[in-house]
Order: C-alpha cells, then structure tokens, then sequence
C-alpha cells in the first residue's frame, strides 16, 4: 500500500514538473539570461514527452497488461503503471483544468 502511493505521488510531481502549461506560464518571467536553460528545458520536455516516451509508454502498458493477465502481477500496481502513464501523459490537460477551475 505504502509503496503505490509513493508511486502515485512521484508520478504526480513528475507530471507537475513536465507539464507544459506550467512552463508555458513562466515564459514572460524568464530573468534575462536563462535562454540557454529554458531551451534545454524544453528540449527534455520534449524528449521525455515526443515519439520515444509514447512508444516506451505504450510497451509499457501493453506487457503490463498481458502479465495482469497472465497472473504474474498484481492488479493493483499494474493499473498504478497504466494511470501513471494517463496522468504523464495527459498532464497539460490536468494542469488547464484546475486552472481554469481556480479562476
């Protein structure tokens, strides 16, 4: 139990810090001089978020899903994979929301 909701919370700031509405939102604020950091930034947002994470992720989710199956593994961490990888993945659309739910 202790170990999906740690899980659950690394997802949740790993979802908070790739979200691109937030780095959207600290662009007008960038000290001068940051150019360098904000792209490289970017470029690994971009990374962890582009074609290689949705394949990664998708492999993921699909031999999580054959060894639920199968009975090699828990129902419970293995649906803890496949939400992890909704909130990652959908993140920008979490951010907007609870955004546009604040004001």
């Amino acid at each position: 139990m202790r170990f999906t909701q740690s899980l659950a919370a690394k997802f949740g700031v790993l979802a908070f810090f790739l979200s691109p509405t937030a780095a959207l939102a600290q662009q007008a604020a960038d000290p001068q001089g940051s150019g360098p950091i904000v792209a490289a930034l970017g470029w690994l947002q971009g990374t962890l978020l582009g074609n290689v994470a949705t394949a990664v992720a998708v492999m993921a989710v699909a031999a999580v899903g054959f060894m639920m199956l199968t009975g090699r593994m828990n129902w419970r961490f293995g649906a803890t994979v496949i939400i992890g990888c909704f909130i990652l993945f959908g993140s920008a659309s979490i951010v907007a929301g609870i955004q546009g739910a604040a004001g």
